[in-house]
């Protein structure tokens, strides 16, 4: 008889300071650091960069996004959807033993945190990106908390790819330049896609269960071989527009690099394809994951590349 082995040991979590790590579902900070990489380093192909406001705002946008996964945590508990089997979560609160109102705290700390980064920010370029910056962080709250969760609609792509990519990217160029181009708004679309693909994966994973809670992610509607393919579908539209923007001279030719994380990309759909268990799943979820780190940080550093040559 083989012997039996609980999810926790299946997902290899450990005890201790693994507790608040997996609470901050590191795999999904990509999604945070990625889109202000990515504008400081279009920033820097015309502009010097202040590396105070860069390491501000990069700080500030893993905060933001980390407290938005405790409050994922914390009312996905309350509302019953989260228990010992579920996966894709932390499970600081359901198998770590962890009480719901620390990680709630906590949450609530780290946008303590954000909003002094971001009184910072706004002193040294715009007292602008403190309001916009407070919208961010109501969006983060509402995107689980909240009579109408956005994550239980079919918009939690759009919302997570406009907010996380479109505005961080915006604002990360803008803390450098004082301006906004049409150029910036246009780069940031391919990673908004990406982003948004991170919160599909997530959905896909989840879709029976999502399903059997009420909620009407895009996933579900789609059902999950067509949300497959509507995955597939971003990942080209995104590629597509690079090269557009390359052709267009809104970037340089030396960002024919980030057409490498393509590589990764297909390799989500291939781990996606034919599985229905969320265990199965979670190797496609991290490559989501992937994809948009190699493309970001390629993407990026043709960007950097360009300054030299």
């Amino acid at each position: 008889m083989e012997p039996i082995t609980s999810l926790k040991d299946e997902l290899n979590e450990r005890s201790g300071f693994h507790i608040w790590w997996r609470l901050l579902r590191p795999h999904t900070l990509t999604a945070s650091i990625i889109p202000v990489f990515v504008g400081t380093m279009f920033a820097l192909t015309t502009h010097q960069i202040n590396m105070w406001l860069f390491a501000a705002m990069l700080l500030a946008s893993i905060l933001i996004q980390s407290a938005t996964n405790m409050f994922n945590e914390y009312y996905d508990f309350v509302r019953g959807l989260d228990n010992e089997q579920s996966v894709g979560i932390g499970g600081t609160i359901v198998r770590d033993g962890i009480s719901p109102k620390t990680v709630k705290t906590m949450a609530f700390a780290f946008f303590g945190i954000a909003i002094l980064l971001g009184v910072f920010i706004s002193i040294e370029s715009s007292w602008w990106i403190a309001v916009i910056g407070l919208i961010c962080m109501l969006f983060g709250y509402l995107y689980t908390g909240g009579p109408f969760p956005i994550a239980y609609t079919p918009f939690g792509e759009l919302f997570s790819g406009f907010f996380m990519g479109t505005v961080i990217i915006g604002i990360s160029y803008y803390i450098q330049t004082s301006v906004i181009t049409s150029s910036v708004i246009w780069l940031s679309v391919p990673i908004a896609i990406f982003i948004g693909g991170i919160m599909m994966s997530n959905n896909i994973r989840d879709l029976d269960g999502d399903k059997e809670n009420g909620r009407k992610t895009i996933a579900i509607l789609l059902g999950r071989k067509n949300a497959i393919r509507f995955l597939a579908f971003m990942f080209i539209t995104a590629y597509l527009l690079t090269g557009l923007y390359i052709v267009s001279d809104v970037l340089p030719v030396w960002s024919v690099i980030a057409f490498l994380s393509a590589i990764k990309a297909s390799d989500v759909i291939r781990k996606f394809h034919g599985k229905t268990k969320p265990l199965e799943m979670m190797p496609a979820m991290a490559a989501t994951g992937k994809t948009n780190t190699i493309y970001g940080f390629l993407l990026g550093l043709s960007l950097l590349v360009s300054n030299f040559f």
